[in-house]
């Protein structure tokens, strides 16, 4: 998109072109002439546009899953989206670095080196808020991590740390593990200063705290997979992965999900004063007989009948029965 004059820069440029100050002719050589860029050999360029293109898709895949396995942790709704994607050397990443700050070095094996995961201060404070039974709210004042809230921070890191690995599967089968956390930028040199980088940013937003989480991912340790960072290697991959052991996949992970169980022995209503009067040996009157039937439920919904009884030391019940949905 070019450039756009104000009304004032307008009326100068037709001001200076009808007194002669500026020659159309000349003008026009000058857009005809070649332009040239100028380029930083001590910045070659290592990511393309395909790259970070590429870059931004995985991290969209990740940014999904945050959004759905934080909440489990924090019990509050999570948003995350990409914000950009840039190339620069370490040391600008390592320079605009707070202290304290939240960096956890992350092996992504089986490619060598590492990458650092940075979350910002703000939103760890509003995340340990919330771990802690708080509200969520950021500290208006940076301090120094505790060591109990170091201990809470490394659980959530080794949390997005795990997560990286579904988005990864296309170009890579990667078994990412959090290495260390660091709070100090000075002891997270994993790379030489002007070595070129790739920076993901997610915006990251719980409850009313926004913050960012920023991925440096080195081109020292994504050299091995650079030729399949490219959108057409990506979504051939997503092709194949999909194919007929995709449902039964699906269904391993659902029976692996805990649901409650509940057996109903019976039902009784008394008044609120018996209720306050009742004693240890006190019997109720239940409105089924032993040799009834109970109603199991899963979750809030009625599935089976069943006769109580014992396996061992503890009680039990016996499926007699499996409750169909037109019932």
């Amino acid at each position: 998109m070019g450039e756009v004059l104000s009304q004032s820069e307008i009326d100068n440029l037709l001001a200076a072109l009808s007194t002669g100050e500026l020659d159309v002719d000349e003008m026009q050589n000058k857009k005809d002439e070649k332009q040239v860029k100028n380029y930083d050999f001590s910045r070659p360029t290592k990511f393309s546009k395909e790259h970070l293109r590429t870059l931004e898709i995985i991290f969209e895949h990740y940014g999904r899953l945050v959004s759905t396995n934080l909440p489990v942790y924090l019990r509050r709704n999570v948003q995350v989206a990409v914000m950009s994607s840039e190339t620069v050397t370490f040391s600008e990443f390592s320079n605009a670095l707070s202290n304290p700050v939240i960096l956890g070095i992350v092996n992504f094996a089986p490619l060598n080196g590492t990458i650092i995961v940075e979350l910002s201060t703000n939103l760890a404070y509003a995340m340990l808020d919330r771990m802690l039974g708080g509200a969520g709210m950021p500290l208006e004042k940076n301090r120094e991590f505790s060591e109990i809230e170091m201990s809470i921070i490394q659980k959530i890191l080794v949390m997005l740390t795990q997560l990286l690995r579904d988005p990864w599967k296309n170009v890579v089968n990667i078994s990412p593990l959090l290495s260390r956390v660091e709070t100090n930028p000075q002891f997270a040199q994993i790379i030489a200063p002007n070595d070129m980088i790739a920076i993901v940013t997610l915006s990251v937003k719980v409850g009313d705290v926004e913050g960012l989480l920023n991925f440096c991912l080195p081109f020292f340790t994504l050299e091995e997979v650079m030729d399949r960072l490219n959108t057409k290697y990506w979504y051939a991959s997503m092709q194949e992965n999909h194919d007929e052991h995709y449902e039964e996949y699906i269904e391993s992970l659902i029976r692996k999900v805990d649901i409650p169980i509940r057996a109903i022995l019976g039902k009784s209503n008394i008044s609120v004063g018996d209720f306050t009067n009742l004693q240890v040996g006190d019997c109720i009157r239940l409105d089924t007989r032993v040799d009834n039937d109970m109603e199991i439920y899963v979750g809030n919904i009625r599935k089976f009948t069943a006769l109580p009884g014992a396996n061992k030391d503890n009680y039990a019940v016996r499926i007699t029965s499996v409750v169909r949905e037109e019932e």
